[in-house]
């Protein structure tokens, strides 16, 4: 089998990166987020599409927004080095999508549907370890270790007031991308309330029928 080139869909908590981990894993292809490209490419030089900052190190250290043509480049760059991959967070806009098909050619387009209220419950749920970075979920995945359930925090990003406005955001800006792919008849949907098990054996068979 070719190694597939994989579009990942989904509100944040709908699982993707989970995911997009096994897909990586298991069709041996490259997991690219926009963060870890961001991170990878801090010092490519952007001044051809930049006109204050020569690097993207440069703007995320001013502490700005990277803007959509800094982040088409750097995903563009991710791309052109992979023989195959999943792609996790990019698209973010319609007009990232449009970018997106001058660079490459997707086998698999395909999105986790989570209602909104279990979203809000994934996402409101989950803890942090101060002491060492794990997260877990008080319902989903807590702690076996006592003392680490009661030093548990709540992250700021977690709360009902934070997440509610990221769904609020992601609804205005990805969910038509969501509808852009759909419109074009290339758009898989995946029942992202099952157990990961199950998510993960229908996303391996879209992908498989795929290519």
């Amino acid at each position: 089998m070719a190694q597939p080139r994989i579009l990942i869909l989904g509100a944040p908590g709908a699982g993707k990166g989970t995911q997009s981990a096994r897909m990586a894993e298991h069709f041996d292809v490259e997991h690219i987020t926009t963060g870890d490209a961001l991170r990878a490419n801090k010092e490519m030089d952007i001044s051809d599409v930049h006109d204050e900052y020569d690097t993207p190190g440069e703007i995320m250290e001013a502490g700005e927004l990277v803007p959509d043509e800094v982040v088409n480049a750097i995903v563009e760059e991710a791309l052109s080095s992979a023989d195959g991959f999943v792609l996790d967070g990019y698209p973010r806009n319609r007009a990232q999508a449009e970018e997106l098909e001058g660079m490459t050619d997707l086998d698999v387009v395909l999105t986790l549907e989570v209602s909104e209220e279990e979203l809000i419950h994934r996402l409101t749920g989950r803890r942090m370890d101060p002491e060492t970075g794990d997260i877990y979920h008080l319902e989903y995945n807590p702690p076996e270790d006592e003392t680490v359930e009661e030093r548990l925090i709540q992250r700021d990003d977690d709360t009902e007031e934070t997440v509610t406005e990221r769904l609020r955001v992601y609804h205005e800006n990805t969910a038509p991308v969501i509808d852009l792919y759909d419109e074009r008849g290339v758009l898989e949907r995946v029942d992202g309330e099952q157990s990961p098990e199950d998510v993960w054996a229908d996303v391996q068979a879209v992908i498989e029928d795929a290519v």
